[in-house]
């Protein structure tokens, strides 16, 4: 039964993660902690091992259909790890709880801006041309510095950033996004099972539900129409807003003074 159930919560952020662009650690996260009473230290590990999968089944149908942007990805992925090997050296500077507010706050305006505001028209996703590289990069430095600090992808930011900073179609956004997450997850994985953390019999029966959604995300994806990928996007955020405003408060909550 317990088997069943971790291929289905596989299946479920595989599916997510393809279609948004995200990876499935927002669902897997908070579903193995607290559904499955797995220890935090082992849940991040299988989660990333899941987002790398997750990538990978989506990332080869995104490519093959020419809705990623290798070009932007590999450009904006280079941010990226210049900003969580940043984040991974002054993450003993910083509070973790007060950043993890700062991000919350931020990805709650963003979900509300993007439920709130009047539908935008759906773009070309061949004509193109990305704007505003100095807001992506300086972007993509902070998504990896955040990810170093508090164990988030960058899906979250990275997305709406290419979507409404740089003027790339929504589609095309979630399918770049898809492509880099599998680097940003392998290379933080890494250590993780240096330290032995990543089990195997938890991960397998993950993986296999993952790759499962992914495929199917993949070839969703096109179909679905830009608004409804919208809206969903938003409703992730505030998933994602509601983990780090309870990460930061439960961070501070012993500070405060009684």
């Amino acid at each position: 039964m317990t088997l069943l159930l971790l291929i289905s919560a596989g299946v479920l952020a595989g599916l997510t993660g393809a279609l948004l662009g995200v990876g499935g650690g927002v669902i897997l996260v908070p579903a193995l902690v607290l559904g499955f009473k797995v220890p935090l230290e082992d849940a991040v590990p299988a989660s990333l091992m899941c987002v790398v999968a997750s990538s990978c089944g989506a990332a080869a149908s995104y490519v093959e259909r020419r809705l990623s942007d290798i070009r932007l990805g590999l450009t904006l992925e280079l941010a990226t790890v210049m900003g969580a090997i940043a984040g991974g050296m002054v993450a003993g500077l910083l509070a973790p709880a007060w950043v993890a507010l700062v991000f919350g706050l931020f990805t709650l305006y963003v979900s509300a801006q993007m439920l709130l505001s009047s539908p935008r028209p759906e773009q070309c996703t061949e004509t193109y041309v990305p704007t505003n590289y100095p807001l992506g990069i300086s972007g993509s430095f902070v998504a990896g510095s955040l990810s170093a600090l508090l164990g988030v992808g960058g899906g979250p930011l990275k997305v709406p950033l290419m979507s409404y900073g740089m003027g790339v179609p929504f589609k095309v956004a979630s399918a770049t996004s898809n492509l880099m997450i599998g680097v940003t997850g392998a290379a933080s994985v890494a250590a993780y099972a240096w330290r032995g953390h990543v089990k195997l019999d938890l991960v397998a029966p993950l993986v296999v539900g993952v790759l499962a959604g992914a495929s199917v995300g993949s070839r969703l994806m096109p179909r679905v129409p830009t608004s409804v990928l919208r809206r969903l996007f938003a409703l992730v955020l505030l998933v994602v807003a509601a983990q780090m405003l309870w990460k930061g408060g439960e961070g501070l909550w012993p500070s405060l003074p009684k």
